[in-house]
C-alpha cells in the first residue's frame, strides 16, 4: 500500500475516534487525499475482532440464522471489549454517521434492512403459482363424472337396442341423438352419417364416445354441435345443402308433413322454402356462407327444438311452418304464368295487384339489393323471389331495411337524401293522380318522413336511422307502394290494437295468416263449384 503524507499517532491504540467520522472531515480533504478513508478501513479490516465479526455472519447467512446488526455488534462489543488496541473503552464508533445533513450515506443507511428490523435468509427460488389450462383448442373436456355418466348412458343404450350386433342401424339411433346428445330428433341421421365415416350403416358404442365425448362435443353449447354436425369438415361454415338431410328426416317423421309424403314435388319445395327463409333471416353476410356467429346469433335453434316438441307444424312460425311455405309458393305461381320457374319484370309488376311502381322494380332487376341466383339474364327464380316476397311483407325486419335501402340508395353511398326519394315518390304522386285520389306533395310526405324516423341529420337518412324506428318500414311504402301506403293513411284503430295483442307476431306472421286463409277459401269455392262433396280441410290440404 501506498503511504499517504498524513501524520498519524505513533501508537494507533491511542487514536481518537472522532477521527473516524467521515461526515466531519472536510469533504475537500477528502477529495485531495481519498487514501486517508482507504487506510482506515484496511486498518479496521485487519483486526483480529474484525476477522470473527465478519466470519461469524457469515456462518449465520449459511445457516440461514436471523441477523440483526445491533446486537452482532453489541455481543462482540460486551463479550471481547471490541477493539481495545484502536479505541479507549466505550468508545466504539457508531454504525451510522452523526450527521444528519441527509448526505448519501445518511439515507442510505436509513433505508437499509438492518435498519428495518428485517432479517437476512438464503436466497431461494420463487415460488411459482400453476395456472390452470383455460384454453383448448378442441373444447374445453368434460369433467369426469359428466363423462362417467354419458359413458355408462351410451354402454346400457347401445346394449339394449344391440341385441348381439356391436352398434345401432339408423332407425335406432334416434333415441341416442334425443336422449345423450339432447339433440332435436330430425338430426340423428346427419349425426349416424358423420359418425359413420366408413358408411356401413352401423355405429358402435366406441364409435360415438370416440365422436362425441373424446372430441369434447359433450361441454360445447348445441348451437356448435349442431354446426359442427352439419358443416362439411374442410369448411368453417354452413351451406344450403348443408340443411337437405335435416329437412329430409323431418319430412319423413313429422306427423305435421305426413301428408307430403305422396308428393315428393312439394316435399322438394317445402325444404328449399325453409332453407331460403334461415339464409334471409340468419346469413347477414348475404354470402351464403352460414358461420357460427351468426348461428348463434339467430332464433334456428330454438326454432329447432320448437319444432321438434311440436306435432302442428303450423305453430312452428319460424322458418317450418307449411302455411308460411304455402302461401309463398301460391304467389309465385300465379306470377310465373308459363310455369318455367321464371319470373321477369311483367310478371313482378303484377304483385299485389300492381301494388309497386316500374321504377323499383327496375332496381329490384338490376340486382342491386341481391344478385340473382338465376341464371337467365332478366328474371329471377324462385330463391330470388322468396328473398323479395320476405322483404316486401314485414318491413320491420332488419334484414327487408338493407334490401329496401339499398334500392332507394341510388349513388350507393350509404345514404338516402330528398333527391333519391323524390325520384321514387314521383311515380307514386302520378298514380294518385291517375287513380283519381287526392294527392300528397313531397315536401309533404318528406316533413312526414323526417317526424317518423327523427334521423341525426335532417339533409339525409342513413340505415342506422331506420333500424332505430319501428315505422321505417311505412317510409319505404310511401315511396313505391300505394296500396299499402293508403292502408297507412286510412289503417283502422281497431285492427291496430288487434296486432299489437301478441308482439311477438312479425309483420309477415300477419300477413300470412290473412293470405292463408283467403287462399284457403279460393280452394273451397273452386272444390264446391266443382261438386266436390267433401269440405275444405286445412289439416290434409295439399298445395295443390
Amino acid at each position: 500500500m501506498v503511504m499517504m503524507d498524513v501524520e498519524v499517532p505513533g501508537d494507533v491504540r491511542f487514536m481518537d475516534p472522532e477521527l473516524l467520522k467521515l461526515p466531519e472531515v472536510s469533504p475537500s480533504a477528502l477529495k485531495e487525499s481519498p487514501q486517508i478513508a482507504e487506510e482506515l478501513f484496511d486498518q479496521w479490516l485487519s483486526l483480529p475482532d474484525t476477522g470473527r465479526l465478519v466470519k461469524s455472519l457469515i456462518d449465520d447467512a449459511v445457516a440461514g440464522s436471523p441477523f440483526n446488526s445491533h446486537g452482532n455488534f453489541g455481543a462482540i462489543s460486551a463479550g471481547s471489549n471490541a477493539l481495545p488496541s484502536m479505541f479507549p473503552a466505550g468508545t466504539a464508533p457508531p454504525l451510522s454517521p452523526r450527521s444528519t445533513s441527509g448526505s448519501p450515506r445518511t439515507l442510505k443507511q436509513r433505508t437499509s434492512p438492518s435498519s428495518l428490523g428485517s432479517t437476512l435468509k438464503l436466497v431461494r427460488e420463487p415460488v411459482r403459482e400453476v395456472i390452470p389450462q383455460f384454453y383448448f383448442e378442441d373444447g374445453r373436456p368434460p369433467p369426469k363424472p359428466l363423462k362417467e355418466e354419458c359413458i355408462y348412458k351410451s354402454s346400457h343404450l347401445f346394449n339394449s337396442h344391440s341385441e348381439g350386433i356391436e352398434g345401432l342401424h339408423l332407425h335406432e339411433f334416434k333415441s341416442v341423438t334425443k336422449e345423450i346428445c339432447k339433440l332435436p330428433s330430425f338430426l340423428s341421421s346427419a349425426l349416424f352419417s358423420k359418425i359413420d365415416n366408413d358408411c356401413i350403416g352401423l355405429v358402435t358404442r366406441d364409435a360415438f364416445i370416440k365422436y362425441w365425448i373424446d372430441s369434447n362435443l359433450l361441454t360445447k353449447d348445441m348451437s356448435t354441435q349442431i354446426f359442427t354436425i352439419l358443416k362439411q369438415p374442410d369448411c368453417n361454415y354452413l351451406k344450403q345443402d348443408d340443411f337437405k338431410p335435416l329437412l329430409r328426416e323431418l319430412l319423413a317423421t313429422h306427423p305435421g308433413l305426413e301428408f307430403l309424403q305422396s308428393t315428393p314435388e312439394f316435399q322438394e319445395r317445402y325444404s328449399e322454402t325453409v332453407i331460403y327463409r334461415i339464409f334471409y333471416h340468419i346469413n347477414r353476410s348475404g354470402n351464403g356462407h352460414l358461420t357460427l356467429r351468426e348461428l348463434k346469433l339467430g332464433n334456428l335453434i330454438a326454432a329447432m327444438q320448437h319444432v321438434d316438441e311440436e306435432e302442428d307444424i303450423n305453430k312452428v312460425l319460424r322458418y317450418f311452418s307449411y302455411e308460411h311455405f304455402y302461401v309463398i309458393y301460391c304467389k309465385f305461381w300465379e306470377l310465373d304464368l308459363d310455369h318455367d320457374f321464371l319470373i321477369d319484370k311483367e310478371n313482378l309488376i303484377r304483385y299485389g295487384n300492381h301494388a309497386l311502381t316500374f321504377r323499383i322494380v327496375d332496381r329490384i332487376y338490376s340486382q342491386v339489393p341481391r344478385k340473382f341466383t338465376s341464371k337467365v339474364e332478366g328474371k329471377m327464380g324462385y330463391e330470388d323471389f322468396v328473398y323479395f316476397m320476405l322483404a316486401e311483407e314485414d318491413k320491420s325486419s332488419e334484414p327487408s331495411l338493407e334490401y329496401w335501402f339499398k334500392c332507394i340508395d341510388l349513388d350507393g353511398n350509404g345514404v338516402l337524401t330528398p333527391n333519391e326519394m323524390q325520384f321514387f315518390y314521383e311515380e307514386q304522386l302520378h298514380r294518385m293522380e291517375c287513380m283519381a285520389q287526392e294527392t300528397v306533395l313531397f315536401e309533404d310526405i318528406l316533413c312526414q318522413i323526417v317526424d317518423m324516423i327523427q334521423p341525426e341529420r335532417e339533409d339525409y337518412i342513413t340505415l342506422r336511422d331506420l333500424k332505430g324506428c319501428k315505422l321505417s318500414g311505412n317510409v319505404f311504402n310511401m315511396l313505391f307502394n300505394l296500396n299499402k301506403f293508403m292502408a297507412f293513411e286510412t289503417r283502422d284503430p281497431f285492427l291496430i290494437h288487434q296486432e299489437r295483442e301478441d308482439p311477438t307476431l312479425t309483420e309477415w306472421d300477419h300477413f300470412a295468416h290473412r293470405e292463408y286463409i283467403r287462399l284457403s277459401m279460393e280452394e273451397d269455392g273452386e272444390d264446391a263449384s266443382n261438386g266436390s262433396p267433401e269440405g275444405w280441410d286445412e289439416s290434409l290440404e295439399a298445395p295443390f
